[in-house]
């Protein structure tokens, strides 16, 4: 099974959605988390030092715990510690990077996802919806899914230009780098349906015209912009 993403330039993703097993896992983990923060800061000052616990205290130890999922998202691109742990990250359905509004309706209603009936209403709805997603998901247009191998998509986003590279499309400068972060994914995942779709999306865009490959003219246009970006 796997989740079709249909990004805003019309190229196709696949992803493999993340089980119900692999985001109770990450919860729990993120929970063990929360244990550590709460032995850390208040049950090791209470106990040994015996600080006297007052309503601020209280507060400003529980504050971070309330707010965790929302920053780790926002901050950690998708990811909680948990979810970072098992290989899996929040996307938009279109294919675009998660805002703070969307990380925002999924925290504001992880409440009644996670918390009412032990996270039943959670687990019902992503195993209905189809795409992994509970409710807080379906409100923000986003869903869970397994990132590959990072190795995979470091050796990609991280190719060295060489100084002396002749650019072959110097139409690459039309592209933006939102166009270039879709080619970096299409060839981490190195579907051949998804690099034929995302270069001719590209041809299209630059208007070039090329008999290569569609994996080698999309690694030409990722060191294409790479060198003109470093060149400018």
């Amino acid at each position: 099974m796997s989740v079709a993403i249909q990004t805003s330039q019309n190229v196709l993703l696949e992803y493999e959605p993340a089980s119900i097993g692999d985001r109770i896992l990450a919860t729990l983990l993120d929970y063990l988390v929360f244990f550590g923060w709460v032995i850390l800061v208040f049950a090791v000052p209470v106990g040994v030092f015996k600080v006297q616990p007052s309503t601020f205290y209280v507060v400003l130890m529980a504050l971070p715990l309330l707010l965790y999922d929302l920053l780790c998202e926002w901050l950690l691109n998708g990811q909680s510690i948990g979810k970072l742990a098992l290989g899996i990250r929040v996307v938009m359905l279109d294919g675009s990077q998660p805002g703070l509004g969307a990380y925002l309706l999924r925290w504001l209603l992880r409440i009644v996802d996670t918390q009412l009936m032990a996270g039943l209403v959670a687990i019902i709805t992503i195993a209905a919806t189809g795409r992994g997603q509970r409710l807080g998901d379906l409100a923000a247009g986003t869903t869970v899914v397994k990132v590959g191998r990072k190795v995979e998509l470091y050796e990609v986003m991280n190719q060295t230009v060489d100084e002396n590279h002749e650019v072959v499309f110097p139409e690459v400068r039309l592209l933006t780098d939102r166009d270039i972060h879709i080619v970096r994914e299409s060839l981490s995942r190195g579907n051949e349906v998804v690099l034929t779709q995302t270069a001719d999306k590209v041809k299209a865009v630059i208007g070039a015209q090329t008999m290569l490959p569609a994996r080698r003219f999309l690694e030409l246009i990722v060191t294409d912009y790479q060198f003109m970006a470093l060149k400018d």
